[in-house]
């Protein structure tokens, strides 16, 4: 039986490994190998490491993981049910099941993506969902913003350049208060139907509109209609989900399932990855915390049991001091079922 399962291998769920290892925590790390950056060329924000590429970060993570009792497991977790001493996950592919004191859930969400030919051969390359992540470096250049509602996108993006060009795609014309600002700002507003992305080389070059007319644009930002849950496993496990998709969490990404955690873009809408990898951190803190409180309270309650043992007392009577401590050590092991390092956890193995 493990102490945590960590269900995810994004920077959420490798820097909780990370953290619940040098805690001496045995932990098995499960990835499916699907990320919601999958498509990106370089992560960026991220201390140390901007510009690098999320498959280099997650190699470098897991290398990181080497020297602590982690395992990292390259399966899809496809269940989670609680148990008397915690979760049981089945896995995907043969796997088997696994057992753990405590779960975690750093799975992602999954990005509703418009429909739009040519978007797949242009996503991540010049098609993005977040100006922090990849606007810098399309500074200056023309710059487009497509969805309903994508008003306030449009005008962040004046930050980076000073042509930016919002195509609502049909989805009708932004409310006055919008209108007006985006007016002051210069920003052209289209609300004719986009029917493609024209491009070479993952570069777009022009959007194509039904009208037969195409606006050239050097990049183009997504006004997503919505996201979802990656994994199924917080519906499984009836944890409620705001409205935007995310776990509600509380202090140290705790649930109101006693045992279960969530970090990263499963639990927040500031989806950035180096804000995934703290949440990562912060919940390890916080599982670590709670399995040494328990620990703490067993060894007590092992300490009174051993007072008890008539064994010991006969021993007092007798005035033998030295040996009540063999004897309640003993006692103490005893009903611990053997386990000699139950200060140190009575779970592991």
């Amino acid at each position: 039986m493990y102490d945590v399962i960590v269900v995810g291998g994004g920077p959420a769920g490798i820097s909780a490994a990370l953290v619940l290892g040098r805690c001496n925590r045995r932990v098995l790390l499960c990835d499916s190998g699907r990320y919601r950056n999958g498509h990106s060329q370089a992560v960026h924000g991220f201390l140390s490491r901007d510009g690098i590429s999320p498959a280099e970060l997650r190699r470098i993570g897991r290398e990181q993981l080497a020297p602590y009792s982690v395992k990292i497991l390259e399966a899809e977790v496809t269940s989670a049910t609680r148990t008397d001493r915690g979760f049981r996950v089945q896995l995907g592919g043969g796997g088997g099941q696994a057992e753990a004191r405590k779960l975690l859930l750093a799975t992602g969400l999954i990005d509703a993506l418009p429909e739009i030919p040519g978007l797949d051969e242009l996503y991540g390359r010049s098609v993005f969902v977040c100006p922090y992540c990849d606007a810098w470096e399309l500074r200056g250049q023309p710059l487009g913003v497509h969805g309903g509602g994508g008003a306030a996108l449009a005008l962040s993006l004046l930050t980076w350049s000073a042509d930016v060009v919002l195509f609502t795609d049909g989805a009708g014309w932004p409310g006055p208060e919008d209108a007006d600002k985006l007016t002051a700002a210069g920003i052209r507003v289209i609300d004719t139907h986009v029917t493609r992305l024209i491009g070479q080389g993952g570069v777009l070059e022009r959007v194509e509109l039904a009208d037969g007319t195409s606006v050239r644009r050097r990049a183009l930002f997504l006004k997503l209609a919505g996201q979802g849950q990656r994994s199924a496993l917080a519906q499984q496990l009836e944890l409620p989900v705001s409205d935007k998709q995310g776990v509600r969490t509380g202090d140290r990404e705790c649930t109101s399932i006693n045992g279960l955690y969530v970090a990263g873009d499963a639990s927040r809408d500031l989806l950035f990855a180096v804000v995934a990898a703290a949440e990562g951190a912060s919940a390890a803190f916080g599982i670590n915390c709670e399995l040494q409180a328990e620990e703490q309270e067993q060894m007590m309650l092992t300490r009174r049991q051993a007072s008890q043992d008539p064994a010991v007392e006969h021993v007092a009577i007798a005035g033998h001091r030295p040996r009540v401590a063999r004897v309640a050590r003993s006692a103490r092991w005893a009903r611990a079922g053997g386990v000699r390092h139950a200060a140190r956890g009575l779970s592991r193995g």
